[in-house]
């Protein structure tokens, strides 16, 4: 596929790296369908991409939440003339250890349902809306090829404090896999990127110490940038042999 025939939705889409892509998508001359539950950052988005040589539309997006996926397909669709790609790129951290002992009073505490369901909900669940959603309009309108990028993590081969993470995200990368057998007779081609330790607003909340001992363990010794993932995205886009495989963008991150 060429950027500048994708109709695609992006999917946490208001910063990071999903305004990222939305923003290099419509760049490069795609029309993009931009969600995420921060309106004000959708808006910022659309403002800031009024003279890209494609176009970015814009709706509230929770895709925890099985009627706004479907209403925001369905939005996307009408909006752009039709559907072929998604960037299911939603997600959320909620980290902590699954049993934690504390070291001076002896306390148990345990990671709470709450913490759970949530990252499973949007990073799993919601993903998995999306991608059968999407693909039930593609298929509906016979308008394959298509191409759905999942985002995993490097987190997918497990790390310490983020249990619920982890399951979501190696959930995912094998889904992508399955998913690409699946959909392959709708002519719809399934990847997805493992990122490392990207610089979004997500991971500059973390603590000083855990971020310098992540970088400390990137052999090309610094955290990676969304243009870097971008690549990643851009070649998935365009390569037509590649489908129910993941790449690992990490600078060689070895948890």
């Amino acid at each position: 596929m060429q950027l500048d025939s994708c109709k695609i939705i992006v999917t946490g889409a208001a910063r990071g790296m999903g305004a990222y892509f939305a923003t290099q998508l419509a760049n490069a001359g795609a029309q993009v369908a931009a969600g995420d539950v921060d309106e004000a950052g959708l808006k910022a988005l659309a403002d800031a991409t009024k003279s890209a040589k494609g176009r970015i539309h814009v709706r509230k997006l929770d895709v925890s939440r099985e009627d706004e996926v479907a209403s925001f397909v369905a939005f996307a669709h009408d909006a752009m003339g039709g559907l072929n790609g998604l960037v299911n790129n939603a997600g959320i951290l909620r980290d902590g250890l699954l049993v934690k002992k504390d070291r001076t009073t002896g306390a148990i505490t345990t990671m709470s349902r709450e913490q759970w369901q949530a990252v499973i909900d949007i990073n799993l669940t919601g993903a998995t809306f999306m991608v059968r959603d999407v693909v039930a309009n593609i298929a509906r309108n016979e308008a394959g090829p298509a191409v759905i990028i999942n985002m995993s993590s490097v987190a997918r081969h497990g790390n310490r404090g983020q249990s619920n993470y982890t399951a979501a995200k190696a959930a995912l990368a094998a889904n992508t896999v399955t998913w690409a057998r699946e959909f392959a007779p709708f002519k719809v081609r399934v990847g997805a990127i493992a990122p490392g330790m990207i610089e979004t607003p997500m991971t500059q909340g973390m603590n000083q110490k855990a971020r310098d001992a992540l970088v400390a363990a990137v052999p090309v010794g610094r955290v990676g940038e969304p243009y870097d993932i971008w690549l990643g995205v851009k070649f998935i886009i365009e390569c037509d042999y590649f489908t129910g495989r993941v790449l690992d963008i990490d600078g060689g991150l070895q948890f």
